[in-house]
């Protein structure tokens, strides 16, 4: 069993919280910090509050701290709470959406910048021997992926290589200037790049893990953020869902929270300074708009209630899979475990239970 303790920011989300349970079963001490500010930000059907009260009841050595990380006050007086014992930092909170972004620039920046910020500064004063993990985002790189030339297909947009065969996907070289990026995307590119210069300007092990679509059975979705759990959701429910344009062949990997977890183990075995990986469902794990409309309704025997919108949301991906191959040169041992039938399954399994409990 390992010891010491791990700070898990956002842990009654779908990461936070999958994190926590991982690394509580390995032996380690975790605090968690997590204020529902998702609810805030996606209304009451999307509160992670359940998840936090769960994590409470079942982990007794679990420690949930309800601080904001805009206060970096509070954040330090966690961090001396648990001073010489900090043998890590997850940071998965954030303001996830691109349509919220521009609702409140401000908050967004806040949150998804600042709040980094703050987090970086109480490990490098008060924990500078632990490693920092953020879960960036794909949304780094704008909307130049979709500058890659894609053919249109019956249930998806695909891309192909120069000899034919399908792209391996996108990996890190892929320039983030000159291009659309959201203002979601901008305020976690800069989170993103802060991270990396912590860990090479001060010497501190800090990775930056850019996700594709990360998904997973416990994921609150809304219809601003989590599309295959609002997705199931409404279909559920008898919903409505509307599809932004790209005719619904718009394509993501998806890869489940647990998996991406494990990814955040291997990194802690033997951590690295600056360290930047995309990470997502790949080759391995993923599905257009339609093809995940079909997959539930085969699951649940009826049809969902579609809205078509022709107007794709600014700066969303018309195609993005994930180029796996940087992370597992350097973690060999990761594997993804998790493939597109059994994460719809565990999405299905998930609303449905928090539905019978009242918590969907």
């Amino acid at each position: 069993m390992e010891s010491g303790s791990i700070i898990i920011t956002g842990s009654a989300g779908l990461v936070g919280s999958e994190a926590v349970r991982y690394f509580a079963a390995q032996g380690y001490a975790v605090v968690g910090i997590d204020n529902d500010l998702r609810a805030v930000f996606f209304g009451p059907e999307a509160s992670t509050a359940w998840a936090a009260s769960r994590l409470t009841e079942e982990l007794p050595g679990y420690a949930h701290r309800e601080v904001d990380i805009r206060d970096r006050s509070a954040l330090e007086d966690i961090f001396r709470e648990r001073q010489g014992e900090i043998v890590a930092v997850i940071h998965t909170a954030a303001q996830p959406s691109h349509d919220w972004a521009a609702k409140d620039p401000g908050v967004d920046f806040a949150v998804n910048a600042s709040g980094t910020l703050n987090l970086l500064e109480c490990v490098r004063r008060l924990a500078p021997a632990a490693a920092f993990l953020f879960t960036s985002t794909n949304k780094v790189y704008g909307d130049r992926p979709n500058r890659m030339s894609s053919k249109e297909e019956e249930t998806r947009h695909e891309v192909y290589a120069s000899n034919g065969e399908l792209h391996p996907g996108i990996d890190e070289s892929m320039p983030v200037d000159r291009c659309l990026h959201s203002l979601f995307g901008v305020s976690k590119l800069s989170a993103d790049l802060l991270v990396q210069e912590y860990g090479r300007y001060f010497g501190m092990n800090t990775v930056c893990f850019r996700g594709g679509c990360l998904t997973g059975g416990d994921h609150s979705g809304s219809e601003l953020h989590g599309f295959l759990s609002y997705l199931m959701k409404c279909l559920i429910g008898g919903k409505e869902y509307r599809i932004f344009g790209y005719q619904g062949k718009q394509v993501r990997d998806n890869l489940h929270s647990y998996d991406l977890v494990t990814a955040f183990g291997c990194y802690l075995a033997a951590p690295r300074s600056g360290g930047v990986y995309n990470i997502g469902g790949g080759r391995h794990s993923n599905c257009s708009l339609l093809e995940a409309v079909a997959a539930g309704e085969r699951r649940i025997g009826k049809r969902l209630k579609t809205q078509y919108v022709d107007q794709p949301r600014s700066g969303d991906h018309r195609w993005y899979i994930t180029d796996l191959s940087s992370f597992r040169r350097d973690y060999p041992e990761w594997r993804a475990t998790y493939g597109m039938d059994r994460i719809y399954d565990d999405i299905c399994e998930g609303v449905l239970r928090r539905l019978g409990a009242g918590t969907a």
